[in-house]
């Protein structure tokens, strides 16, 4: 538009607002159009946002619920069916040839030859230690073709793994009663304590049930079908009897591996939801899992776990549960954790350190479901720091920090230039800028492993301890109660230590309850797993 200077005033003042009011107007249209834009790339994040839901919800519903736990079992289904397949179309060819033959006497031959072999499977050989029962066929008493006497010259043997089923017996305890013929005073061996005080179940036996609930994720009630099936009745209330006087008498044990755990430099913390019954309704609790294992830095101490129980995830559980421990935390991005990393907290201070695998689920589950090219770098990227972290597993401190700035300092730097050069990119609003924030904004607590080889870069180690928990929420449903996930803790505690320790944990389980009750105090240390294995060469009369 033609501006007549006639028309302009001769006032500066008035003139500058004139100006200034031009500026604005020609501004607008490229403000709006930048608002525009915006909106425009907010709106595309949003939908993509919603996309990636759906496509995550689809996936759980129909996929996989992790990255490579579902597809085994489907690949390991998958496997079994055509071997079992397979082996019996063989075995059916085989009976129909062996029918066959008798009625052909010439052709046998000629069948052996037209049968193709089948190709035995690959079998691992049975344990040498277990007991051999031999069987002898009946053999010839004198020579079928002449009738001469026979010697023997050798043997072939064929070995058949069976298992015998559980049987049961009831063990009869007896004490004489003595008389003296000159004072007639009366002696008796003292009686032994039982494993529990109640009932008169066997240490073997409450190991059963103990390691069935928790440990092969059986219900009381289908154990108590199970042994109905057996001839034995055992209700489930005195089922759950047992199992609350052995988690009373088991309780020295969780507390001393407490204080083992607790007094690690560097722990692994992770909780898992657990369904509580309540009043016409089933609410979650928590139970949380702490984890020593210093194994991935040469460390010397035994490997052991102890879990709690919370109705919620307040943030006081945490605090309540590490009042009294100072360290390394390895542990995700929960905010109820923050208050632990305080600065001058008492007794000592405790050093976050992040855990790479959650930030890499996050970048691999848009790389898998929304194939998005960033996504899909980012975890090139951090894998190349894993494929390093196997190289030193199990290398002392000092040669993992020295492997670590050399190698995987250069890469981490790197990754960091390049992940904020990217997100600069983004709408705030995207899910690969909500990715990328999770690792970002901890990028401190993320690269803390560099320079300390205590720490590992992710917190595995507490995610595998919760995992058989995760598999018995599909079996026994929810616990009753908040005691009942208590109980839960506890029997937890011991069979997972006992698998870190790789002991058997029902075989422990039965011992240690056989022997708790005449054991000292003082000394109950050895009777957790890795001291156990010592303890188990001496035989305990109720173990047997």
């Amino acid at each position: 538009m033609t501006v007549d200077p006639s028309q302009l005033p001769d006032d500066v003042t008035t003139l500058k607002a004139l100006l200034i009011a031009a500026e604005r107007r020609a501004a607008e249209p490229e403000k709006t159009a930048a608002d525009a834009e915006k909106k425009k790339r907010d709106l595309a994040a949003e939908i993509e946002t919603l996309k990636l839901t759906i496509a995550k919800l689809q996936h759980e519903r129909f996929g996989p619920s992790s990255e490579r736990a579902r597809l085994l079992d489907q690949l390991e289904l998958q496997l079994g069916e055509l071997v079992e397949h397979v082996a019996q179309a063989a075995t059916a060819d085989e009976i129909a040839a062996a029918q066959t033959q008798p009625s052909q006497p010439d052709s046998t031959q000629a069948a052996a030859h037209a049968t193709p072999l089948r190709r035995q499977p690959a079998r691992r050989p049975i344990p040498a230690d277990l007991p051999r029962f031999r069987r002898v066929e009946p053999s010839p008493t004198a020579c079928p073709c002449c009738g001469g006497a026979l010697r023997k010259l050798g043997e072939d043997i064929t070995e058949t793994l069976e298992r015998v089923p559980a049987q049961w017996k009831v063990v009869q305890t007896v004490r004489e009663k003595w008389t003296c013929r000159q004072c007639e005073t009366i002696t008796q061996p003292t009686a032994r304590s039982h494993p529990i005080a109640r009932g008169r179940a066997g240490p073997q036996l409450l190991a059963d049930v103990l390691f069935g609930k928790y440990g092969a994720h059986l219900p009381l009630n289908r154990q108590s079908e199970i042994y109905a099936r057996e001839g034995i009745a055992l209700d489930v209330s005195t089922l759950a009897d047992w199992v609350g006087a052995c988690a009373a008498t088991l309780m020295p044990l969780r507390d001393a591996s407490e204080r083992h755990v607790h007094a690690a430099e560097r722990l692994h913390v992770d909780d898992t939801t657990v369904p509580v019954l309540a009043k016409n309704k089933c609410r979650t609790g928590r139970l949380w899992t702490h984890v020593r294992d210093d194994r991935p830095f040469a460390g010397k101490a035994a490997p052991a776990v102890v879990l709690y129980y919370s109705p919620n995830r307040e943030g006081t559980h945490p605090l309540r549960q590490l009042a009294k421990y100072t360290g390394i935390l390895q542990v995700d991005a929960y905010s109820g954790y923050n208050a632990l990393y305080a600065e001058g907290r008492k007794p000592g201070p405790i050093v976050e350190a992040a855990c790479w695998a959650h930030g890499r689920r996050k970048l691999y589950e848009l790389a898998r479901l929304g194939k998005m090219p960033i996504a899909i770098e980012a975890v090139r990227r951090i894998d190349e720091l894993f494929a390093i972290e196997r190289e030193i597993n199990g290398l002392p401190p000092s040669r993992r920090v020295a492997v670590r700035r050399e190698r995987s300092k250069p890469l981490v730097e790197d990754l960091e230039r390049w992940l904020r050069a990217e997100r600069r990119k983004l709408s705030s609003k995207s899910p690969l800028a909500k990715a990328m924030d999770y690792s970002l904004k901890r990028w401190s607590t993320f690269t803390r492993f560099l320079d300390d080889g205590r720490i590992c870069m992710t917190n595995n180690a507490a995610q595998r301890a919760v995992r058989g928990i995760a598999v018995g929420r599909r079996n026994w449903t929810f616990c009753g109660s908040d005691a009942g996930g208590e109980r839960a803790a506890v029997i937890f505690t011991l069979i997972e230590t006992a698998k870190l320790c790789n002991v058997d944990p029902r075989a422990w389980l039965a011992d240690v309850l056989a022997r708790i009750a005449d054991h000292p105090a003082s000394r109950i240390e050895e009777l957790l797993p890795w001291n156990w294995q010592a303890l188990r060469d001496q035989p305990h009369p109720q173990a047997a």
